[in-house]
């Protein structure tokens, strides 16, 4: 496990693999992989078995967690890769307060992007 591995494992609290993904969202497994593929959602191999994996906070209601998508874009065109992305994600803020996933899910995905787009150099 890498460094950046073992942090991420310390911050996000809990994880989904792709089947559960699909299950919570009422649709086939093909169609979660193309949600990571198109950048939806990060998926990253954990585990013993070295399964792809989703944090739990990214999936909400049957849904993937609104402003997320538009978040993980922003990251992305700021060069952060999904490993970096997630770190971000799962750090405690104190101006939001919580945690940018937190955030997201309380509906409060305006301050989350102003936060990532003022990353941009």
């Amino acid at each position: 496990m890498t460094e950046i591995d073992a942090k991420i494992d310390a911050l996000v609290p809990s994880w989904l693999t792709l089947p559960d993904v699909a299950e919570n969202l009422g649709v086939e497994v093909t169609r979660v992989r193309q949600l990571v593929r198109e950048g939806q959602l990060i998926a990253v191999r954990r585990g013993e078995n070295n399964t792809l994996q989703v944090p739990a906070e990214f999936i909400g209601e049957g849904k993937v967690v609104k402003g997320l998508t538009g978040t993980l874009t922003l990251l992305k065109d700021d060069g952060f890769s999904d490993e970096e992305a997630l770190e971000w994600l799962f750090t405690p803020d104190p101006s939001l307060p919580g945690t940018p996933a937190q955030a997201l899910r309380e509906n409060r995905g305006t301050e989350v992007k102003r936060r990532a787009q003022a990353l941009a150099v």
